[in-house]
């Protein structure tokens, strides 16, 4: 074994402790809390000593790019939980529906038409989250809070979908606290009982308020290269 995997194995049980720690502070069940370890940018050699350790449930944010590893992996190890957790193009919807779990992206009346219509059309039903866009911020996606109640009942009464949970990506330079509590309110008030949220600074935070997964990429792989 290298120290490289090595490395990822204890940070990986790192993130685990630390979110049985949070679990437990929060006065929540044990189990309550699931980790998606976001795999993108890294290679599938790099995923396997995850999966080796146990890890079950990804993330990955370009559907291009999952395409290119999981496949291969998914014949390798057995229950593997896919979630695409960045940007989703209407272009790349019916790639989604095939390769994903969980599609954590619905954002917009345009990608929920079009994922009913790939949904029907190939007989899989991956499990939806809408994005909501607590921070307002113009470079990312996520329908407005003020919109998010009434999406997600459009989302089910005009698209026929089912809509699990909610997600948000606070923004970096804030106190993620009230992002969460809002996402945590609109959930309530649309009757969605699932929360993605909380990242590699802040899942402790999240999981405090009531997250029941967590994004959590560098933490676990290490430092990202985008090039």
């Amino acid at each position: 074994m290298t120290d490289a995997v090595i490395n990822v194995i204890g940070r990986l049980e790192n993130v685990r402790g630390a979110i049985a720690d949070a679990t437990r502070e929060a006065g929540r069940p044990q189990g309550s809390v699931a980790l998606v370890a976001v795999s993108k940018t890294f290679e599938a050699r790099d995923i396997r000593p995850v999966l080796e350790a146990g890890q079950r449930v990804f993330g990955e944010n370009r559907v291009q790019e999952a395409q290119g590893k999981w496949p291969e992996l998914r014949q390798d190890y057995n229950s593997i939980e896919l979630h695409l957790i960045g940007p989703l193009q209407s272009n790349k919807a019916a790639d989604a529906v095939a390769l994903f779990d969980v599609i954590e992206t619905v954002d917009r009346e345009k990608i929920a038409a079009t994922l009913a219509a790939e949904m029907k059309k190939q007989n899989r039903f991956p499990k939806l989250y809408v994005q909501v866009n607590t921070g307002m911020e113009p470079q990312k996606a996520g329908i407005a809070p003020t919109e998010a109640e009434a999406f997600v009942r459009r989302c089910r009464e005009t698209h026929g979908l089912t809509i699990e949970g909610l997600m948000c990506i606070p923004p970096a330079e804030e106190n993620p606290g009230p992002h969460f509590a809002l996402l945590q309110k609109i959930a309530r008030a649309a009757g969605v009982e699932k929360l993605s949220m909380g990242m590699s600074s802040d899942y402790e935070t999240a999981i405090a308020f009531g997250a029941t997964s967590v994004r959590v990429g560098s933490a676990i792989f290490g430092h990202r290269d985008y090039k």
